[in-house]
């Protein structure tokens, strides 16, 4: 939570401070390291050097790599990777977490790469395909890059304990779920197993993020990215499964209901963004097919959007009295995790 000089004054106003702590106490506050995450302009050009650091040698890689040979990848990589370690160190020993955590993930990114490499050198790539499809493409001969970044990134999230470090795991988790379906289906296409295989995937993705955001509840955000990237899946996945059903199309929206409700209750807005989206979608479909054209519709749905607008001014008047009753009655780790999340 950021603190404001302002909010200071207003707790002196309340008698909560004295007014001669005001300026004394917010210039201790401001002294502390910033190790978390924040939107201010260091943070951005940490993040937005390392993001284009990463993309180099994964989204942006072109062509032009593969006159080094398998071989020459794979040093290349490994030199790459040297530099990230030594930074990751340099950093640590000055005390500046985010680009140590920034250039860890650098050596976890690079993995694939490495392991391309290796591959080709030895002879045991399959077939034409290069490196730079790997973002483009599903195939079931990345498996093997994947597994490798699942393992290499598992190392270094345990040695340096960065949650940044887990966003290339839960990426790679995402796309290790849809090169499986291939795999699983003999390399053809079918369009329905593969969002059946993403809806399953990306739910035990999401099992997996709160299980680490339970256990990781008094230290960093780990679960962040499992949370997105699980999130993700799980609702492309619902979304592309078909059904000709008036009675399965509403428990979609359900579904999407109770995602908003996790959401809510984990103050996790993943799950809120795509829930809304979910909801939208089902009202476009009643609005487009059930209730074409009838005038009651759009007065109806403006009548329960501003009814649940109501809900929400009574919900805040009595927030804490039902926050603090529903709490009550849940185990003491998840009682935890939403103090720190809404603390």
């Amino acid at each position: 939570m950021k603190i404001s000089r302002e909010q200071l004054r207003n707790a002196a106003e309340e008698g909560i401070i004295s007014i001669d702590q005001v300026d004394d106490l917010f210039s201790y506050l401001r002294r502390q390291p910033d190790t978390g995450p924040s939107f201010n302009f260091t943070n951005i050009l940490y993040y937005f050097g390392g993001l284009v650091a990463i993309g180099a040698m994964t989204l942006f890689m072109n062509l032009g790599w593969e006159e080094f040979g398998g071989w020459g990848i794979l040093y290349i990589s490994m030199a790459y990777a040297g530099i990230g370690l030594i930074l990751v160190g340099k950093f640590q020993r000055a005390g500046h977490a985010i680009p140590a955590g920034i250039c860890a993930t650098f050596v976890v990114a690079i993995t694939p790469l490495a392991i391309y490499g290796f591959q080709q050198g030895m002879g045991w790539w399959p077939d034409e395909t290069t490196y730079h499809e790997y973002h483009e493409y599903i195939k079931w001969h990345w498996i093997y890059l994947e597994f490798g970044t699942l393992v290499v990134g598992t190392i270094m999230a345990w040695i340096y304990s960065y949650p940044f470090l887990v966003m290339p795991v839960a990426a790679t988790l995402w796309y290790m779920s849809m090169d499986m379906a291939v795999m699983l289906t003999g390399g053809e296409y079918d369009y329905e197993f593969r969002a059946f295989v993403s809806m399953w995937f990306g739910l035990l993705t999401i099992f997996i993020a709160f299980w680490v955001d339970i256990r990781s509840r008094k230290s960093g955000d780990y679960a962040f990215w499992l949370y997105i990237f699980g999130v993700i899946a799980f609702w492309c996945g619902l979304s592309m499964q078909h059904s000709d059903s008036e009675f399965s199309k509403f428990i979609y929206f359900f579904i999407n209901m109770g995602l908003i409700g996790i959401g809510a209750v984990l103050v996790r807005r993943v799950f809120v963004v795509f829930g809304v989206l979910g909801c939208a979608g089902y009202f476009e479909h009643l609005a487009s097919t059930i209730f074409e054209n009838s005038w009651l519709f759009p007065i109806a749905l403006t009548v329960i959007g501003l009814s649940i607008v109501y809900l929400g001014v009574v919900w805040q008047k009595n927030e804490e009295v039902i926050t603090n009753r529903i709490r009550g009655i849940l185990p003491v780790a998840l009682q935890e995790l939403l103090s720190e999340r809404t603390s």
